[in-house]
């Protein structure tokens, strides 16, 4: 599992963004980077800010290693028309990021184990696996035992964002389908991504 877990909030000074849009995050208060030398600014390369795009949109899926997030992008830039649209489609079929973006959790790093601690069921069969890859038309559902879990019951009450479009979800029974895989424009994404720039950083 990734060492982000307990400093995952330090990633929001290091990136200059409250990556996930939530309200205590550090860069709220602090707007520069972490460490003595946080405050100074250099100018960026073009290879820094291709990293940067690229650092900020693994970053944001939680605990994707590296090895993951390039076996992504190679299975994006195979398939047929737009590497960015495949890419981001491939990122948000992942069972922790449908998980998240229904609202069952309040944080994708809540989601990833709550999804291997077999709280979540896909089409009436339990999974365990976070990076298991949803279909349009899977029904996702909390088990009947978790759903008054106080993480779950925290996460409904969040206003801080909403279930996109492609989704549908009824909290009443903590139950949602994913409807179709979004195009990049539909993604709620807190802050602005450039995923041609981790394209580029990749193909370089």
């Amino acid at each position: 599992m990734s060492k982000r877990v307990r400093s995952k909030y330090k990633i929001n000074r290091r990136l200059g963004c409250n990556l996930w849009g939530r309200p205590k995050s550090p860069w709220n208060t602090r707007e520069y980077g972490p460490g003595q030398h946080g405050q100074r600014r250099r100018k960026p390369t073009d290879f820094g800010i291709q990293l940067m795009a690229k650092q900020k949109l693994k970053g944001y899926y939680g605990n994707i290693t590296e090895k993951q997030f390039r076996r992504t992008y190679r299975e994006a830039v195979k398939r047929r028309g737009d590497t960015v649209e495949a890419l981001i489609g491939l990122l948000e079929q992942r069972l922790d990021a449908v998980v998240y973006r229904m609202k069952f959790v309040p944080t994708v790093f809540a989601s990833r184990q709550f999804v291997n601690h077999g709280h979540i069921k896909v089409n009436g069969v339990r999974v365990t696996i976070p990076s298991y890859r949803v279909k349009e038309g899977d029904v996702i559902e909390v088990r009947e035992k978790s759903r008054n879990i106080p993480l779950v019951l925290e996460a409904g009450q969040l206003t801080e964002r909403d279930v996109p479009e492609y989704m549908e979800v009824d909290f009443s029974k903590l139950k949602g389908t994913f409807v179709r895989v979004p195009q990049f424009a539909d993604v709620p994404y807190p802050v602005q991504m450039e995923p041609n720039l981790v394209i580029e950083f990749y193909s370089r």
